[in-house]
């Protein structure tokens, strides 16, 4: 499994020792206001770890826990294949990040989604890759453009709509 490191980072596949710091993650207002609505519960918590586990066992990717090199946890930022009830459906992988709150507008997100995005362009050799953000959530919004996203439409998942969005891995032009 790959450990991404950044200027500011360490980028490290979710492991059952990042349950505790996850679990204290997941129950901020901030972080889940946008994703799931309410804080998570440590089960729910625990499940998703579990599940992202399991993503870097089947398809040699998943969720990375971020960390400051002091060791603080940051937040989480991951390439997945959730087979969401979306519609309409994705039809790539998709990204997704959250920080936590004390983390927020520090730049540290655009870090560690541009380190995922050029490990998903160059070792995974993604042509695109895609993710959903709530229409109010304009911190996640502006990310995403600024990383090179676009929306493309909106989509219907578990009774919300959501802005889809998405980015072709960059070409290079050739000089000669």
């Amino acid at each position: 499994m790959t450990i991404l490191r950044t200027q500011r980072l360490t980028l490290t596949p979710v492991s059952d020792t990042d349950f505790n710091d996850l679990t204290q993650m997941w129950s901020e207002e901030g972080v889940t206001r946008y994703i799931s609505g309410q804080p998570m519960c440590a089960e729910d918590v625990w499940l998703r770890l579990l599940r992202d586990i399991g993503h870097w066992q089947i398809l040699g990717y998943g969720n990375w826990v971020l960390r400051d090199h002091e060791g603080t946890l940051v937040g989480s930022v991951g390439l997945f294949d959730y087979r969401r009830d979306l519609t309409p459906p994705f039809t790539a992988p998709e990204i997704g990040w959250a920080m936590t709150s004390p983390f927020h507008g520090k730049g540290l997100g655009r870090e560690a989604v541009t380190a995922v995005l050029d490990y998903a362009d160059t070792v995974l050799g993604f042509e695109r890759t895609v993710c959903m953000i709530s229409d109010p959530n304009t911190q996640s919004i502006k990310l995403a453009e600024t990383v090179g996203f676009r929306h493309y439409g909106q989509g219907l998942h578990k009774g919300s709509t959501l802005g889809l969005y998405e980015r072709h891995r960059p070409t290079t032009k050739s000089t000669g």
